[in-house]
């Protein structure tokens, strides 16, 4: 299998439904964090906006967010909390010209005929579900966006209970593969946990053998790190060698690490104020041109509400894939209920998962 990029098709501007639609029409925000009355909000598709008689493309939209035209003609996409006072938030609930705005659904899929058999078995993506084209494809899809592109992994920390696994994730931060990471204090924790005492919630992450007082050893290893000051410098001080971590900070890959409720400690890089961390995740996404969440439901949903499903890369608009991995079908497809309909599921153990596909992509290098 050879990976091609799918190419774009745009609208036909030339059609008299855009010809004869009307400039969007903007009302000001009076108070900051608050959108004006019947205020747009956008999706993950393309959405189109005629501006002075020129239809324009949100280049950064994501889901449920408003549109701010600036002075210059420029779009801004912003959520709500970022509006000021002043800004020009466009207005319209409708999306096929009819306030001069157009949201493009079909931009990357080939004309093809309807299915003739009307009733078909396995149409749903579950754990009946054959994959193996899917990794084929996403094999080629990871090559090529190595040399092309950005890769961001969306992670929960059930790849540290494993061995091989945690091993298959490092390779492939050390072979390139990856460009960023989002995941939660769990993740970060339970991987040092075992570059430093071979254990995650005290249980060996080989042979699964439990310790006497074992589960003090997340506790103790996030006191470590504390008293270190940062990740950095716990792995340079207690010459951690291997792991995820490790693996992001020896090759200077971006992470960010966001705190829930119920963490413990947290580490130091975890972001506790949830909004900050949201802005943190999102300077990440923005680069993003394959998302990969595996095993984590909130941050997948996170992710997904704040990718869109395509990117604007050096003038050339393309897909921006996203795959969501969990051995849950309700986890693995709850972000189409979210409105991420893009994402491709997979519904299966996310630790073999990870083998699989350091397995396919490094084989052949």
């Amino acid at each position: 299998m050879s990976f091609c990029l799918p190419q774009y098709r745009e609208p036909d501007f030339s059609q008299q439904m855009f010809k004869n639609a009307p400039d969007v029409k903007t009302a000001e925000v009076k108070t900051d964090g608050v959108a004006p009355e019947y205020y747009h909000g956008t999706s993950v598709y393309p959405e189109y906006f005629k501006i002075n008689g020129v239809w324009k493309l949100a280049e950064d939209s994501r889901m449920d967010s408003t549109v701010t035209l600036r002075d210059g003609g420029e779009l801004e996409v912003l959520e709500m909390r970022g509006l000021r006072r002043g800004d020009r938030v466009i207005l319209g609930r409708s999306e096929k010209c009819e306030e001069g705005i157009y949201l493009h659904l079909n931009g990357f899929e080939k004309e093809q005929e309807e299915a003739d058999d009307k009733f078909r078995f396995r149409i749903t993506r579950s754990r009946e579900t054959a994959f193996s084209r899917d990794y084929d494809y996403l094999y080629e899809l990871l090559k090529y966006e190595k040399q092309h592109g950005s890769i961001l992994w969306v992670m929960g920390p059930a790849f540290t209970f494993d061995a091989d696994a945690r091993a298959a994730m490092h390779s492939l931060i050390e072979n390139g593969y990856v460009q960023g990471v989002l995941a939660g204090n769990a993740l970060a924790t339970h991987d040092l946990e075992a570059a430093l005492l071979h254990t995650a919630l005290g249980q060996d992450i080989y042979t699964q053998q439990s310790f006497p007082n074992g589960h003090y050893n997340h506790l103790d290893v996030i006191n470590l790190v504390r008293r270190s000051g940062s990740i950095p410098r716990f792995i340079d001080e207690h010459e951690i060698k291997d792991g995820i971590m490790y693996g992001l900070v020896k090759n200077n890959v971006p992470y960010v690490l966001t705190g829930s409720i119920r963490d413990d400690g947290p580490l130091p890089e975890v972001i506790g104020d949830v909004y900050e961390g949201q802005d943190a995740m999102r300077a990440l996404v923005r680069n993003a041109t394959t998302v990969i969440c595996l095993a984590t439901q909130l941050h997948s949903i996170a992710t997904g509400n704040m990718t869109p499903s395509f990117r604007k890369v050096n003038g050339v608009i393309r897909p921006l894939y996203f795959y969501s991995v969990d051995i849950s079908e309700f986890v693995a497809n709850k972000l189409r209920d979210r409105g991420s309909m893009c994402a491709v599921t997979m519904v299966t153990n996310v630790q073999d998962f990870i083998k699989h596909v350091a397995a396919g992509v490094l084989e052949q290098n």
